[in-house]
């Protein structure tokens, strides 16, 4: 269902979506997450997916499995006594 935020109410799972430098840009008003894409669609899509990573909805750490499968081999592949980088905390 569509509606217009012409009052300059904020409705329930809000987006924006807009053109800037050449790319669409779609915004989930209640979350703040921000995505970009080359057309409206894959703007779109690119906010489903971050809105999903950024409730838990999507994502997981790999399995054991998983890692073999890609080629690595968990066994071998520890931090040991190093902190892991920022990006796997």
């Amino acid at each position: 269902m569509a509606s217009s935020t012409r009052d300059g109410d904020a409705h329930d799972d809000e987006i924006r979506l807009w053109r800037e430098d050449g790319w669409w840009i779609a915004k989930d008003v209640e979350t703040g997450v921000t995505t970009q894409g080359e057309s409206r669609g894959e703007a779109l899509d690119n906010l489903d997916e971050a809105v999903a990573l950024h409730r838990g909805e999507a994502g997981h750490e790999p399995s054991e499995e998983e890692l073999r499968e890609t080629g690595i081999e968990p066994e071998d592949n520890t931090t040991g006594d190093q902190e892991p980088p920022d990006v796997l905390e």
